[in-house]
């Protein structure tokens, strides 16, 4: 799998939202999920990145769920759309942050890899479904894939 930089190649829809795919990556009995730490602030996320225009979506969830969590996964099923619910940042000079637009999958771990692209700059933790509902309290968005999941309460 090739890892990706950058937004050359990034979706947008036609309202100008950012198309995001992501995973629920869960251990194959669903009693857990995997987090990771943000690289932007300090909290958990989900794996999820830019889905772009020369892949399909669920190709896309997947490469993220590597390139950030180290983890090979397998698609079980698509969770839907999922708006950001976040205003977006006020523009500055240099940067302006629109608002995504998210499609998630739930997805079995298959194999957690020792090296991964973002193993230098992210953390990995399995999570009950409590714990990490908790950890994703800033982003209600993760919060909705995780509760469209079917892991265990």
């Amino acid at each position: 799998m090739e890892s990706r930089t950058g937004r050359l190649n990034q979706r947008y829809n036609s309202k100008g939202e950012r198309l995001v795919a992501g995973v629920v990556p869960l251990t194959e009995d669903k009693n857990y999920v995997m987090l990771i730490r943000s690289t932007r602030r300090k909290g958990w996320v989900l794996p999820k990145g830019g889905w772009e225009t020369d892949e399909e979506c669920q190709a896309a969830a997947q490469r993220e769920a590597w390139e950030e969590a180290g983890i090979l996964v397998q698609i079980d099923f698509d969770l839907g759309d999922i708006v950001e619910t976040r205003p977006p940042k006020a523009p500055s000079k240099t940067k302006t942050r629109e608002k995504a637009l998210y499609r998630f999958y739930e997805a079995t771990v298959t194999s957690e890899e020792n090296d991964w692209p973002e193993k230098s700059k992210r953390q990995r933790q399995w999570m009950t479904f409590e714990v990490a509902y908790d950890a994703l309290k800033e982003r209600p968005e993760l919060q909705e894939a995780l509760n469209r999941s079917t892991m265990k309460r």
